[in-house]
C-alpha cells in the first residue's frame, strides 16, 4: 500500500452516510480523499483539482454519474472512475465503459470488494502513466538513436547515421569493447528501409573457427558428418534484412573470401550444395581493434575492407568525453532505479567528480555495472561516493584531467579553472561545480586570473 498511499480519490454520492463511511473507509486506507454531494460540486471540484480516481454514484440529484464519467474524462483522461449503482443493468455498465469508466461497483457491495476494485483502478492507471512516460523517453531516445551526450564526436555519429541510414550502403564501426557499436548497429537497422525485416546478429570471436562456415553460409544435408539436415546460413537468414559481423577481424581469412564474394555478387552457395542462392542484405560490420594495424599485418583482407567500410565510423572511448559521465550515469541511475524499485534522485557531487576521474577501461558497459552496484546498495535518497566499488574509494585515481606541471600554485589553479572552463565550453555554474568551488568565489578568481569567458553562440543555418 505505500505507493497507493498518496493517491487522491473523489467520492460523489448524494447520500450523505454513504459519502461519510466511503471517506472513513478510503481514509482509513491511506487515500487522500474529498467528497462531492452533486453532479455540479463535482464538475466544480474537477475543473481545479486533479484525481487518481473518481467514485461516483449513478443517480444523483442533478445529473448522472455517466455524466461525471464524460466529464472527469474531459477535464483529466488518465483519471480512472469507477461507479456506484444500485440498479445495475447490463446497459448502464456499457455505456458507463464506452465512456471511459474503469469498472462499475454494484451497492450493496462488500469492503473487499470496494478495496479490490479501487486498488486494481489505481494500479490500472499507474501503468498507463508509466507507460506513457515510456513511449516519450523511447522517442526522446530516438531523436539520437539511443545514444546519451553531448560530446561532439557523438553528435557527428548520430548525423551520419541519420543521413545514411537509409541507404543500403555498407558500414564498418570501430571502437573499444563497451563503446556501444551495437547500439549503433541497432540505429542503422530501425532508421533503414530494411527495419520491418531481420536484424541477424553474429560474434565472430564468439563461434569455434571450425563452425563459423556453417553457421554463416548453412549447409546441405550430407555435406559433413552429423549434418542430418539442410540447414540456412545466417546470412541467408538475413535475406531482406540487416547483417550485423561483430569483430569481423576474428574471420578466417579463407572466410574473407568467401564473404568478399557473396557482398560482389549477392549470392551464396551452402556448404555441400551445387546451388547458389539470391541474398539480399545490408552488412554492418565492427572491430574493437585498428583497422590500420589489421591492414598492416595481413589479420584483414585489404579488398574486404574497402568493400565494408563505405561508411566508416569510429566511436570514442568514454575517456575522451568524460563530460558525458554524469549524464550517462544518470540514465543507468533511472534505469536501474526502476528495476530494483529504489527511489534514489541523483548522484552526490563527490561521487560524480569520482567518475569522471576514472579511466574507464571498460567503457559504457564497465561505468553501466558500476551504478547498478551503486544502487543495490545505497540506502539513501543520494549516491554517495561509498556506494561505488572498492577501487573508486582509494585516494589514488586511476587517470585525472591533467597532468600536474611543476608550476607555482596560483598558475596550476588558473590551468585547472581554464581547462575546466574549456572542459564545460564555458558553463561557469558547472566549472565550479566540478572544482567544489562556491560560485561568488570563482567569479572572483576569474578576476583575479584576468580569465574572460565567452559561451559559444549557436550557430545559425
Amino acid at each position: 500500500m505505500k505507493e497507493l498511499q498518496r493517491k487522491s480519490i473523489l467520492i460523489v454520492d448524494d447520500d450523505p452516510s454513504i459519502r461519510d463511511s466511503l471517506k472513513m473507509v478510503l481514509t482509513e486506507r491511506g487515500f487522500k480523499t474529498l467528497t462531492a454531494q452533486s453532479f455540479a460540486e463535482a464538475t466544480a471540484i474537477l475543473s481545479h483539482a486533479r484525481f487518481d480516481l473518481v467514485l461516483t454514484d449513478l443517480c444523483l440529484g442533478d445529473g448522472s454519474g455517466v455524466d461525471v464519467i464524460t466529464h472527469s474524462k474531459n477535464m483529466s483522461p488518465e483519471t480512472e472512475v469507477i461507479l456506484m449503482t444500485g440498479h445495475g443493468s447490463l446497459d448502464i455498465t456499457i455505456e458507463a465503459i464506452k465512456r471511459g469508466a474503469y469498472y462499475y461497483l454494484e451497492k450493496p457491495y462488500r469492503l473487499d470488494q470496494l478495496h479490490t476494485l479501487v486498488n486494481r483502478a489505481l494500479e490500472f492507471a499507474s501503468l498507463r502513466v508509466e507507460n506513457q512516460s515510456l513511449k516519450q523517453t523511447l522517442s526522446a531516445e530516438g531523436e539520437t538513436c539511443g545514444m546519451i551526450g553531448r560530446d561532439r564526436k557523438l553528435h557527428e555519429i548520430v548525423q551520419t547515421i541519420r543521413t545514411a541510414a537509409r541507404s543500403d550502403a555498407s558500414v564498418l564501426i570501430e571502437g573499444e569493447s563497451g563503446t556501444g557499436k551495437e547500439l549503433i548497429a541497432t540505429a542503422f537497422h530501425t532508421q533503414s528501409q530494411r527495419s520491418s525485416a531481420q536484424l541477424i546478429r553474429i560474434n565472430c570471436a564468439a563461434i569455434p573457427h571450425q563452425l563459423i562456415e556453417s553457421e554463416l553460409f548453412g549447409y546441405q544435408k550430407g555435406a559433413f558428418t552429423g549434418a542430418d539436415r539442410d540447414k540456412r546460413g545466417l546470412i541467408e537468414a538475413a535475406n531482406g534484412g540487416t547483417l550485423f559481423l561483430d569483430e569481423i577481424a576474428e574471420m578466417p581469412s579463407h572466410l574473407q573470401t568467401k564473404l568478399l564474394r557473396v557482398l560482389q555478387e549477392r549470392r551464396l552457395r551452402r556448404l555441400g550444395d551445387e546451388r547458389e542462392i539470391a541474398v539480399n542484405f545490408r552488412l554492418v560490420s565492427a572491430t574493437n581493434r585498428n583497422t590500420a594495424a589489421l591492414l598492416e599485418q595481413g589479420v584483414l583482407r585489404a579488398d574486404l575492407y574497402f568493400r565494408i567500410s563505405t561508411i566508416k565510423i569510429r566511436v570514442p572511448p568514454l575517456r575522451e568525453r568524460l563530460d558525458d559521465v554524469p549524464l550517462i550515469a544518470k540514465h543507468f541511475l533511472d534505469r536501474f532505479n526502476l528495476q530494483y524499485g529504489k527511489k534514489i534522485r541523483d548522484l552526490s557531487p563527490e561521487t560524480v567528480l569520482r567518475l569522471m576521474r576514472h579511466d574507464w577501461p571498460g567503457n559504457i558497459r564497465e561505468l553501466e555495472s558500476v551504478i547498478e552496484r551503486a544502487v543495490l546498495f545505497c540506502r539513501g535518497e543520494q549516491l554517495q561516493l561509498e556506494c561505488l566499488p572498492e577501487e573508486f574509494q582509494g585516494p589514488r585515481l586511476a587517470h585525472s584531467y591533467f597532468a600536474i606541471p611543476p608550476l607555482p600554485m596560483e598558475e596550476i589553479e588558473r590551468q585547472a579553472i581554464l581547462q575546466t572552463l574549456e572542459r564545460t565550453s564555458g558553463n561557469i555554474r558547472r566549472s565550479a561545480q566540478i572544482l567544489h568551488c562556491p560560485r561568488p568565489t570563482f567569479y572572483r578568481k576569474l578576476k583575479k586570473f584576468g580569465i574572460k569567458v565567452e559561451r559559444p553562440r549557436p550557430s545559425t543555418m
